[in-house]
């Protein structure tokens, strides 16, 4: 008997290798997974709207991805060729821009900081691998249409897709597990409609400004910066950079009020944006989010730190219903429970 539980237990500790290891061999599959469920929450979330109607659950969804289709056909149609217009304007002149900032340094005799900028000239260093990764995020249209669709497919089915995660855990826990999945899924679309509301307050914010301090370019630059929105911490920096190093060859003191709109409105996202929307939904400490996003973009690359903070809410939401909770025996509420479940 103590050899077979000997074994038993030996065989247990390879199978749980040998699934850390193929779970770590996809683990760009997984976020992919990962991805597809934040776009079927987008998808649930805007079919909810059309249920309330007393409309069906498929053709809700139907309505739901169509009226996403039409947005974007819309919006192509009205700005579709000035975006392009000013994004190859911005990626031409983006080179011409550095350059001309290197010469104004190299005039304050500022050269040995822009060789530590630029990384030694090795390709490494800050604006090296900024530069990096917009491109590697601009590289992945095939993944993100996968992504997509594997979002549609997911929001058909919810409920069979997570029965059948249920399933994996042992019997006894299925229940606790079940209510924390779905704890986790109403949390993550509470904060994807604040995060949302915040993008787009960001972009309209940051092309106002920069079309009322006379900046070029400024619906594109407007719109990276609500997309970049999307990522925290990171994001507003890279949608700036662009902007303020075209602005500063054109003119320093331009590139000062660019410097400023940016500033402004990153005031304004802290202070009035995400307190406004953030409230009702899951309260993520500051410090969770910030290593989780260096975690994730370690271990993933760009496309872990786009879905670092969605992924945190979860993995937040998850391990305090699951262990938390449990190990202290205490009803201690989620930060946003309570909004949760009125939501």
């Amino acid at each position: 008997m103590p050899d077979a539980l000997f074994i038993r237990r030996t065989l247990i500790v390879i199978a749980l290798t040998a699934l850390a290891l193929l779970a770590w061999e996809l683990r760009e599959v997984l976020l992919m997974v990962f991805g597809a469920v934040v776009v079927a929450t987008l998808f649930q979330s805007l079919a909810g709207v059309f249920r309330k109607a007393r409309i069906p659950e498929g053709l809700s969804l139907a309505l739901a991805v169509l009226t996403v289709v039409l947005v974007v056909a819309i919006c192509l149609a009205l700005f579709g060729a000035q975006l392009v217009s000013q994004y190859e304007q911005i990626r031409e002149t983006l080179p011409k821009a550095w350059a001309a900032v290197q010469q104004r340094l190299e005039g304050f005799g500022l050269s040995g900081q822009l060789e530590q900028l630029k990384g030694g000239g090795g390709g490494g260093g800050f604006a090296s691998t900024a530069g990096s990764f917009v491109m590697s995020l601009g590289g992945g249209l095939a993944d993100a249409l996968l992504i997509v669709v594997g979002g549609v497919f997911l929001a058909a089915s919810p409920r069979f897709y997570r029965a059948g995660l249920v399933k994996l855990v042992p019997e006894g826990k299925r229940s606790l597990t079940a209510d924390a999945i779905g704890d986790s899924g109403t949390a993550l679309k509470l904060w994807l409609k604040a995060q949302l509301v915040t993008m787009a307050a960001v972009g309209i914010a940051t092309g106002l400004g920069l079309w009322l301090v006379g900046a070029d370019n400024a619906l594109a630059l407007g719109l990276l910066a609500a997309l970049l929105e999307f990522i925290p911490f990171i994001g507003p920096i890279l949608a700036a950079i662009p902007a303020i190093l075209i602005a500063a060859a054109v003119d320093p003191q331009m590139a000062l009020w660019v410097a400023g709109v940016y500033l402004v409105v990153q005031q304004l996202e802290g202070y009035v944006f995400s307190p406004l929307l953030q409230q009702w939904a899951v309260d993520l400490p500051g410090a969770v989010l910030l290593f989780s996003l260096l975690g994730m973009g370690t271990l993933f690359g760009a496309l872990g730190v786009v879905f670092a903070a969605p992924l945190t809410v979860v993995l937040y939401v998850l391990v305090k219903k699951l262990y938390v909770r449990e190990a202290l025996h205490t009803p201690t509420p989620i930060p946003g429970e309570d909004q949760t479940e009125q939501g």
